[in-house]
């Protein structure tokens, strides 16, 4: 599923998490913001913003900060709009961007610019979005749990995960976009950290790519994690 290539390496990835932390933390306090204005700031009956705040917790920002966010979310004048792109990578890897912004017309001129110097293109809405089915993914890491993989796959699926995977380092628990809410509040009660935990758009099939094609995508998705609209990219290259 998903999460193999993307976490083929997690130390390599959580040290750049780690370097980014501020960038990030800015990214989910927009979509904190969003979550709030459309729903209120309470959690509990607010879904979006439940979802959310497991995002934020994943990424580890302080309970503090998300709650210091949330205070501000109510209150504050700042108004985003989740924006969708979608568009083609080198040798046509398909390429999903989703974006918080307060000016559409500077985030689209940002998100075409990164695909053009990347050797890509940007497509029209809908273009690619057929090869991929939206998913709720957790990911966990292994040495941080303490249940017995069999354990952790019944609980999961019976809580209402629709597959189970493991690999050497990880744990990948997918659901039903209905059903995430519950598989992963259910996890939490038994106190499991996650490294990763939302709704995704998941691949249904996968571009392998040659070394000179690998390293324009790689240029692609930093151009784009390095533009503060970008809230999540998606692709189906096979890393």
């Amino acid at each position: 599923m998903s999460g193999h290539s993307k976490w083929h390496n997690i130390q390599a990835k959580k040290g750049k998490a780690d370097a980014e932390r501020g960038k990030i933390f800015t990214k989910l306090g927009r979509e904190l913001v969003i979550a709030v204005k459309e729903g209120g700031p309470d959690p509990a009956g607010n879904s979006k913003l439940k979802n959310v705040i497991a995002k934020c917790k994943a990424a580890n920002m302080p309970n503090d900060t998300i709650n210091n966010s949330i205070k501000k979310a109510s209150t504050s004048n700042e108004n985003y709009e989740e924006i969708v792109y979608e568009g083609y990578g080198p040798n046509g890897v398909a390429v999903i961007v989703q974006a918080a912004t307060d000016n559409k017309n500077r985030t689209a001129a940002d998100v075409r610019h990164a695909f053009d110097k990347s050797g890509g293109n940007l497509g029209t809405s809908g273009c690619v979005s057929y090869m991929f089915n939206k998913k709720g993914v957790i990911v966990i890491e292994k040495e941080t749990v303490s249940m017995e993989e069999d354990e952790l796959m019944m609980y999961a699926l019976e809580a209402g995960a629709e597959d189970f995977e493991a690999t050497e380092e990880i744990y990948e628990i997918v659901t039903d976009p209905a059903d995430f809410s519950n598989v992963r509040e259910k996890l939490e009660e038994k106190g499991i950290k996650f490294l990763e935990a939302e709704v995704q758009m998941v691949p249904t099939t996968t571009v392998a790519l040659d070394e000179k094609g690998a390293e324009k995508m790689e240029r692609l998705i930093e151009r784009l994690e390095d533009l503060d609209d970008v809230s999540n990219i998606y692709h189906n290259w096979e890393e």
